[in-house]
């Protein structure tokens, strides 16, 4: 059993496939999939298609590339959908979530602090509605902590983990568990595969982020929920276990990440 712990099904790439490919996707073993939104445009789509599909569940939030479309009034929505919604046993976290200093033009005034005070808001209504985030987090990782350690919501996932040793061990201090994705199956990226095969089995998830973060042998291609297992026996290959083993400790960790998750699939 597996779970793909961040996947943009909803995504246009997919158009038309989302229903089929989750249906594949649970017959390759693939138990969950969490869809995570992107903009206020965003929330009905992930719910609805989380609601269609028993595999599937959803995370609200904006993702900091969509902070500069995004108003101060699309904050107040966010906290709307997610008192609306936190009866839906479907929705177990918030995301997609976090800071980006990636693009050169994101790390300057004002988007710079617009990220910032997005991300803080956000972090703050996962507090108060006690729901772990689902972390985007590029060449932002320092940045990221010191709001982590000031605000301190109930944990996640930092996805597509891509730091330092030290970085990775203070988000794991702070209850975070790393997710790993097809980055971790090109040979050229050594430090994701070091930090794959050598952090602490109970910290570690595996996701797709699909339609993006192809693994190597779909290079160029649209990603899919469906590759999450072969992803998962490149890391368990990079870990000298088992795959299975692998599945099952991963599996425990995405639950452990987000309780209602968890009790969505006790049910």
């Amino acid at each position: 059993m597996w779970i793909d712990t961040h996947c943009h099904l909803e995504a246009p790439e997919f158009a038309g496939d989302e229903d089929a490919l989750a249906q594949q996707a649970a017959a390759l073993g693939v138990s969950q999939i969490v869809i995570p939104a992107i903009d206020h445009d965003s929330f009905a789509r992930v719910a609805a298609l989380a609601q269609r599909q028993p595999n599937c569940s959803y995370a609200l939030g904006i993702h900091p590339l969509y902070v500069p479309q995004a108003v101060d009034a699309d904050l107040d929505a966010l906290r709307q959908a997610l008192a609306a919604r936190l009866s839906d046993p479907k929705l177990v976290a918030m995301g997609e979530i976090g800071i980006d200093f990636f693009i050169p033009e994101y790390t300057t005034s004002p988007l710079r602090e617009r990220q910032e005070h997005f991300f803080v808001e956000q972090l703050k209504l996962a507090r108060e509605f006690e729901l772990p985030v689902l972390l985007h987090i590029r060449r932002a990782q320092d940045t990221i902590l010191k709001h982590l350690r000031r605000i301190r919501p109930p944990g996640g996932i930092a996805h597509a983990f891509n730091g330092s040793l030290q970085q990775a061990q203070a988000f794991i201090e702070l209850g975070f568990k790393l997710s790993f994705c097809g980055t971790c199956t090109y040979e050229r990226a050594q430090q994701v595969r070091r930090l794959a095969a050598e952090l602490p089995l109970e910290s570690l998830v595996i996701e797709t982020d699909a339609p993006d973060l192809a693994p190597v042998w779909l290079h160029g291609q649209r990603n899919s929920p469906l590759v999450l297992p072969q992803i998962g026996q490149t890391l368990a290959a990079l870990r000298g276990i088992a795959p299975e083993s692998l599945a099952q400790a991963t599996t425990a960790n995405a639950l452990a990440a987000m309780p209602r998750l968890a009790a969505l699939m006790s049910r």
